[in-house]
Order: C-alpha cells, then structure tokens, then sequence
C-alpha cells in the first residue's frame, strides 16, 4: 500500500525521518508516523491496550492485522492480553506466524490465516476499532523483533474516510477467503481453511474484482 498526500503535518514527520538518516544520533517525536526504531513498538502496544480497556468496559473491541510475519514474542504476549480480555483479532499473515490461536484461556478470540496465491503481496494494514472510530495504519513493518527494534520502519495513519473505508473493505475481502486460505495452528498442519458450504472465494481475485468495481463507479462521475 502507498499513500500520496498533501497533508502537511504528515509530511513534516517525513521530513523529521530523512533528517535522521542524516544525523542518527539524534532522536524525533513524530505527531502522526510511527517510526521504528524507538516508537512502534511502544505505540502498537499503546493501540492495544486501548483495545483491551474497550473490551473490559463491555464497549467493541476488535484488531485486525493484515503482515507477512508475526514473530515477535512480546508482541504475541500482548495479543495473546488482548484475547484473554475479549478482544476480537483476525490475523492476515502471509508467512511465519508464531503465534499460536484458538487456544482455550489464551487465545481463544484469535483467528489466524495465510493466503499464498498467484500475486505476490507485501501490504501491511493494522486497524483497530477504537469504540467504533476505527484506526487504520499502513506499514512498513511486520511484527518482527528487526522490524521493531533495529530498523527504520514507518506506518502511516490513513486520515481520508473513503481511504480508509477501502483498507477496511479490502481487509475483509482478504478474511472471507476459503480458496488457497490456509490455518496457522501449533502443530503446524498446514490445513486450508474449511469451506462447509459456503461458495468459493478466492480472496485475491475478489479483490481485484473490488478495486475494478471501485474504478468503474468513479468513472461513471
């Protein structure tokens, strides 16, 4: 995913970014990035402990994650948290997944799948329901210690409602896949995800097929 945008306080972050490859010794406070490596893991715990007190106080709470890797145990530890409060987690991770879901009082409330089909897919999006004022980010970074804690990595906060609406969209597109979707589960069976009787549903087909729809209706103004 890619964000162009004009939004000037954005850019004043991006600009604080490039200043620090120049001068790495010297450390930023970034208003809306979240930057790797001495905010994201901090911030990304910040997200989800707000999630949890939702939870706790009987309000929506719910996180979706859409990387290629979660591997980071402390990052697992804060999920498996959010899960035992009653927060709802839907894991999109196309690769190694650490995390271990479905387990009764630890991560019962997380679902995790991977999707490997024709395209290659590198995208990153977090969201998070926030009481139903949901947050969605776009990343550079996986849950990876590296990604975390030794490397610049950016996410960007997605401002733009129909932006935002299209990540959220395109998320749930991704979730409904039962063609190519495979379990993540401790003993590493590698089953495709049951289809029961529900119709095929190639997840990244379906998506194309969504962002074609997207362009048809904007063509029509």
């Amino acid at each position: 995913m890619t964000l162009f945008t004009a939004h000037q306080q954005i850019l004043k972050d991006v600009s604080k970014i490039f200043e620090f490859f120049h001068v790495n010794y010297r450390l930023y406070r970034y208003k809306h990035l979240i930057v790797s490596p001495h905010h994201t893991r901090s911030r990304f715990n910040k997200l989800i402990d707000r999630e949890i007190m939702y939870a706790r106080l009987g309000r929506p709470a719910f996180i979706k994650l859409k990387m290629n890797s979660l591997s980071d145990p402390k990052m697992i530890d804060k999920l498996y948290d959010a899960s035992r409060a009653g927060v709802k987690i839907q894991l999109l991770v196309r690769g190694i997944c650490s995390l271990v879901p479905g387990v009764k009082g630890m991560s019962e409330n997380i679902e995790a799948i991977s999707i490997v089909d024709n395209f290659l897919e590198h995208s990153r999006v977090y969201i998070f329901c926030n009481d139903m004022n949901q947050e969605v980010y776009i990343s550079s970074a996986d849950f990876m210690t590296r990604n975390l804690d030794m490397r610049v990595e950016v996410s960007c906060p997605i401002y733009d409602q129909q932006v935002k609406e299209e990540l959220i969209a395109s998320f749930d597109v991704g979730w409904k896949g039962n063609v190519k979707a495979r379990l993540h589960a401790e003993n590493l069976a590698n089953k495709y995800r049951a289809r029961g009787t529900n119709p095929m549903f190639r997840a990244q087909f379906e998506t194309y097929k969504y962002y074609e729809s997207l362009l048809e209706s904007n063509n029509h103004f």
